[in-house]
C-alpha cells in the first residue's frame, strides 16, 4: 500500500472539503503550510508541515512531522535534536545533477524526502530509487494528478513510497486512495474438469499482445459465460515452427469475457491498444497490464466444457490448434487439442452476474 498525501497549501477555497474527503478515505497525511490548518485535524492522518517562511513557527503543536528546505531552515538531523518530540524531512527540488545528488542522499540517510521533479522525465526518479536501495526512509514524490502517481507508483517497479497530490476538485483523493491501493484483489481459482470438447466450425478468434512479458505460469482468464472463466496461457512456452511471443495471449472467440480494471469483465472484442486486462498466475495473483493491440482473424474453433466441483457449468472457444494452450494445476501447460475427458483445468468462478461488464445480482441465465 503506498502512501498519500494531500497538499492543501493552496487549496483556497476547496480546502475543507479536501481536508473532508482525505479523512475520510483516509489518506496518510495532510499536508499545510500553516500549522493553523493542521489543528484539526485526527490523529490518525499526519500532519506535516513544509513552512512558507524562512523561520519555523515558534508553536508546533499540532504538528508530526516538518519538512524543511535545509538552505533555508537548516539541517533535519540538527532540527530533530533541537525538537525531539517532532519528526523531520528533507525537501529536495531536482533541477539539475547537483540537486539529484542531494535527493539520492537524503533519500539514502534521511527518515523522510519529499522530491519535486521539474522536468517530466522519470529517469531522475529511477536513479533516487536505485540510490536509495535498502535504505530505511521514505520518498514522497510531488506529483501533478492521479495518473501521474500511478505512474510514479511503478517506477523500477517498486515505485515511490508515497506520493504528494495537491487535489483541484473534491473526488481526486478518492481516486489517488484507488490508485495507492494497488489495482485488483487477488483471485481465488478453482479446479475445473474437462466433460466435453467438439470443434466449433470457423470463427474469430483473438490474440491479446500487451506491452508485459508474461510469466510461465500466467495468462489472462477467458469464458464464454460470465460466470465460470479458464485460465488461458500465454505463449512464453517453446512452440515449434515459431518463435515465443511472451507477450501474447491466444484467448478466444471474439464474443467471450475476461477481467479488466474494477472487477469489470470486457468482451474480447471491446480491448483494444492503451486499454487494460488483468494477467492472472496459477495462484491467483493478479495485475493489471496495458495492452498493446488485438489481432482478430478467422481460424477453426474448438469448444470445451467444463464443470466444477461445485457444479457450475463453464465454456471457452479457443482456436483449435496444438499451440493454443490452457493452464491446469500447478501451472501445467495443456495444449487444448490434447484435452480429454478428466482433463484437470484451473479457473475462476465469479459470483456475480454482469451488466455491461459491471458485477451486478440479478437473476441471469447463461448457457
Amino acid at each position: 500500500m503506498k502512501l498519500c498525501w494531500l497538499d492543501i497549501r493552496k487549496a483556497d477555497g476547496a480546502k475543507e472539503a479536501i481536508i473532508e474527503e482525505g479523512i475520510h478515505q483516509r489518506v496518510d497525511a495532510i499536508v499545510a503550510a500553516d500549522p493553523a490548518d493542521l489543528a484539526a485535524i485526527p490523529p490518525t492522518v499526519k500532519r506535516v508541515l513544509i513552512p512558507h517562511t524562512d523561520a519555523l513557527p515558534e508553536k508546533l503543536d499540532d504538528i508530526d512531522l516538518v519538512v524543511v528546505d535545509p538552505a533555508r531552515h537548516g539541517n533535519p538531523a540538527e532540527l530533530a535534536q533541537r525538537h525531539p518530540d517532532l519528526e523531520f524531512g528533507r525537501f529536495v527540488e531536482i533541477v539539475d545533477a547537483a540537486s539529484l545528488d542531494d535527493a539520492c542522499r537524503s533519500a539514502r540517510f534521511d527518515r523522510w524526502s519529499v522530491l519535486s521533479f521539474r522536468d517530466p522525465t522519470k529517469i531522475p526518479l529511477e536513479i533516487v530509487l536505485a540510490a536509495a536501495a535498502g535504505a530505511k526512509g521514505s520518498i514522497i514524490t510531488q506529483v501533478a494528478d492521479v495518473e501521474e502517481a500511478q505512474i510514479v507508483f511503478g517506477v523500477l517497479e517498486h515505485g515511490s513510497d508515497g506520493v504528494m497530490l495537491a487535489p483541484t476538485r473534491v473526488g481526486e483523493a478518492t481516486s489517488l486512495s484507488a490508485a495507492a491501493a494497488g489495482g485488483a484483489e487477488d483471485l481465488t481459482l478453482s479446479e475445473l474438469e474437462v466433460v466435453g470438447l467438439r470443434r466449433a466450425g470457423l470463427g474469430d478468434r483473438v490474440c491479446v499482445d500487451t506491452c508485459s512479458q508474461f510469466r510461465p505460469d500466467e495468462g489472462i482468464v477467458v469464458g464464454s459465460y460470465s460466470h465460470g472463466m479458464i485460465l488461458c496461457c500465454s505463449e512464453t512456452h517453446p512452440l515449434p515452427y515459431m518463435p515465443t511471443r511472451p507477450f501474447r495471449v491466444n484467448a478466444g472467440a471474439l464474443h467471450s469475457y475476461t477481467l479488466s480494471e474494477q472487477g469489470r469483465t470486457r468482451y474480447l472484442s471491446e480491448l483494444e491498444a492503451g486499454g487494460k486486462v488483468m494477467a492472472v498466475d496459477s495462484a491467483g495473483r493478479v495485475r493489471a497490464i496495458t495492452v498493446g493491440r488485438v489481432k482478430i482473424e478467422r481460424r477453426p474453433m474448438l469448444a470445451i466444457d467444463a464443470v466444477s466441483a461445485s457444479g457450475v457449468q463453464v465454456n471457452l472457444i479457443v482456436q483449435d490448434d496444438w499451440h493454443v494452450r490452457v493452464l491446469g494445476p500447478g501451472g501445467a501447460v495443456l495444449n487444448v487439442t490434447e484435452l480429454t475427458a478428466g482433463t484437470k483445468l484451473l479457473g475462476y468462478l465469479p459470483v456475480e452476474q454482469r451488466h455491461v461488464g459491471y458485477p451486478i445480482d440479478e437473476f441471469c441465465i447463461e448457457k
